[in-house]
């Protein structure tokens, strides 16, 4: 955890925080403060549900429970500043949550009378805010930009500006709330008539926003858009994104199907009228501090400038068409990656996918390396045309099994990169250089990718209610000349992309890698000559 996220310097926007999506096709309210209301309240409920551990730990194959001390610090937890590491502060329990909305902070208690607040009770602190005239005070626009740029200038900046008075007070208000919630100004989410861009624009907006519009030190940013649509970001050293998706698909699944609105679009029910309002948090920060916060603006603009993102439903098929294929979805797709990858660079790279290790006490991930040996001869068979529809199957079958293979490994604790970290740490401790681990954890990962898991907890039957599907979330590149790749397989015919990559480098670029993804696909589908082949 220290090593792997803590210690970084740069910036942990784009570099190592994380997002969530919306449904894809639905918005169940457009009404900004009514969506607030219900799904605020449906993140307290599951937080409830955690505190007195009634969340049943996820099964492996339906009989082997996974470990759940990753749950643990999704709420009331903040990452702090520091000049050498970042820490991670975790408290029992918090009352209250931090909102920002043009400039503004604002504290919002979430009990009243030592009950929880309604959906329409928090719905009408939302709507105060939203209503709230009040100027942003000197600096306090872009504070949050502090969390967005390099890590030891806003440890410096903490220290120096933060540890007294109305500053400390205010800034313990949002690292010590449950959770921080941003009311964005803008509007978000897939919308027809500009299927493309509006998708891509709103990854980026969950991504990075305006790089000050978001907490990016607290575990979870909740962001709830003008038209109603929501998303997430996350910080990643408490967790990994399988803890996130399942918190998300209960979020989802309670808003609209037991909460749900009334025809006006509001949250159901009378709100109590004594409760206070929310309170403004007070700020005094001075020149030298603003000049901080422009800085550290500065670089994160730069980086956020720099992503290329493109996000998009693959319609085509999904896994119910490559189960017929007797193929793990998962290989299908890493594979289908690989030949992706080929097209587009003409080479092979370094390839990263993430396994849970969850089977074992306090497992995070280890690394599957999907770019085998088998997969290589699989897509330079694919590149010739002398090779006959035969040769190729039988060099992807041979390509999928080898991918399992090493799939299987990496999350029964046989995977080599873990271990491998584990030995150049000790070295460190030691004061010792080896020249070996050095050299072999410095190669980049070219090619990043993570498959988001669906339907941790089946509440919603996607097939039955197609509208009614996640659109997952992603990530920003690891390499400054690489990509980022995360997908989800929603139901049985639809599989979400997420491509990140950046724009300052010659060698990449998402959209095309997206194009290139979509036709392996379909060029590996038709090896297998299946009757209901969809058109290219």
């Amino acid at each position: 955890e220290e090593y792997v996220y803590l210690r970084g310097r740069g910036p942990i926007m784009v570099n190592s925080n994380y997002y969530a999506m919306d449904y894809l096709y639905i918005v169940p309210t457009t009404k900004q403060a009514a969506r607030a209301g219900n799904t605020i309240h449906a993140m307290l409920l599951y937080r409830r549900k955690l505190d007195r551990e009634e969340i049943r730990p996820l099964m492996g194959q339906s009989a082997i429970p996974m470990c759940s001390s990753q749950y643990e610090r999704m709420f009331n937890s903040t990452r702090l500043p520091g000049l050498e590491t970042d820490t991670l502060q975790h408290l029992k329990d918090s009352k209250h949550i931090a909102v920002y909305h043009r400039g503004r902070f604002y504290k919002v208690w979430l009990y009243h009378n030592g009950r929880l607040l309604k959906p329409c009770e928090i719905q009408t602190q939302m709507q105060k805010i939203l209503d709230d005239q009040s100027p942003a005070q000197p600096g306090e626009e872009k504070l949050a930009a502090l969390t967005a740029g390099d890590r030891v200038p806003w440890a410096k900046a903490r220290r120096s500006f933060f540890s007294q008075g109305k500053n400390r007070v205010s800034l313990d208000t949002i690292e010590k709330a449950a959770f921080f919630v941003t009311l964005d100004d803008t509007e978000q989410g897939f919308r027809k008539e500009n299927p493309v861009k509006s998708l891509d624009d709103y990854a980026k907006s969950l991504l990075h926003g305006k790089c000050y519009d978001r907490w990016f030190d607290k575990s979870i940013s909740f962001i709830i858009f003008k038209n109603g649509k929501i998303g997430l970001n996350a910080e990643h050293s408490w967790a990994d994104a399988p803890i996130i998706g399942h918190l998300w698909e209960s979020i989802l699944a309670t808003d609209q199907f037991q909460l749900g609105y009334t025809e006006e679009g509001n949250c159901k029910g009378e709100a109590n009228s004594q409760i206070p309002l929310p309170q403004r948090l007070q700020w005094e920060i001075s020149e030298p501090c603003q000049e901080v916060i422009t800085q550290s603006l500065s670089v994160a603009q730069q980086l956020a400038d720099d992503v290329d993102f493109h996000s998009f439903p693959f319609d085509n098929f999904g896994k119910g068409l490559i189960k017929r294929c007797r193929i793990s979805p998962d290989a299908f797709v890493q594979m289908a990656l690989q030949l992706a990858h080929y097209r587009d660079k003409g080479s092979f790279c370094l390839t990263y996918e993430a396994s849970m290790t969850r089977l074992f006490r306090e497992g995070r991930t280890e690394t599957v390396r999907s770019c085998s040996i088998q997969a290589t001869k699989f897509v330079l068979a694919m590149m010739d045309p002398a090779q006959t529809r035969e040769q190729k199957l039988k060099l992807f079958k041979q390509a999928a099994e080898k991918h399992q293979d090493l799939y299987r490994h990496a999350m029964t604790g046989a995977g080599i990169d873990r271990h491998l970290f584990c030995l150049y740490v000790v070295p460190k401790y030691l004061g010792v250089e080896s020249p070996f681990l050095k050299e072999v954890l410095s190669e980049p990962w070219k090619l990043s990718t993570s498959q988001t898991p669906h339907q941790l907890l089946e509440l919603v039957d996607v097939n039955r209610f197609p509208q009614y599907v996640s659109s997952g979330g992603g990530f920003g590149p690891v390499a400054d000349d690489g990509y980022g790749v995360s997908y989800i397989m929603v139901g049985e015919t639809l599989i979400n992309m997420h491509i990140s990559c950046k724009f300052s480098s010659p060698e990449t670029d998402s959209h095309r890698f997206g194009k290139h993804f979509q036709q392996s696909m379909l060029d590996i589908l038709t090896l297998f000559n299946l009757n209901n082949r969809p058109s290219q």
